[in-house]
C-alpha cells in the first residue's frame, strides 16, 4: 500500500517537474516576443559568457595525460574542458570579487 501511494507521488513530481521546466522555457519566449527590447539584456549576458569561455579556451592547456585517455579524452577534448574550467574560475572570482564590492561599499553608504 505505501508503495503505491509512494509510486503515485513520485509520478506526480516528475509531471510537476517537467510542467515547471517548460513552462521555464515557453514563459520567457513569450515575453520576449511581446517585448523584444528585453532581448537585449540577454544577448548582453549571453555574449559576455560567450566572451568569457573564449578567454578560457585560450588560456587552456590541450595535454593529455595517460589518466585522460583511459576516458577517450584527446587534445582538442582536452582543451574544451580545460576551457569550460578556466571560465567557472574566471566567473567564481568575478563573483567573489563582486560580494566583496557589495560588502565594503555597503560600509560607506
Amino acid at each position: 500500500m505505501d508503495l503505491v501511494i509512494a509510486d503515485y507521488g513520485l509520478r506526480a513530481a516528475y509531471i510537476l517537474v517537467i510542467l515547471a521546466a517548460i513552462v521555464a522555457v515557453v514563459m520567457p519566449i513569450i515575453k520576449s516576443v511581446q517585448d523584444p527590447k528585453s532581448i537585449i539584456g540577454s544577448l548582453v549576458g549571453i555574449a559576455v559568457l560567450v566572451v568569457v569561455y573564449f578567454i578560457g579556451y585560450a588560456l587552456a592547456g590541450d595535454e593529455v595525460t595517460p589518466k585522460y585517455m583511459e576516458f577517450d579524452v584527446d587534445s582538442g577534448m582536452s582543451k574544451l574542458i580545460g576551457g569550460a574550467l578556466t571560465m567557472f574560475y574566471i566567473m567564481l572570482v568575478v563573483a567573489f570579487l563582486g560580494i566583496i564590492y557589495t560588502e565594503v561599499s555597503k560600509l560607506f553608504k
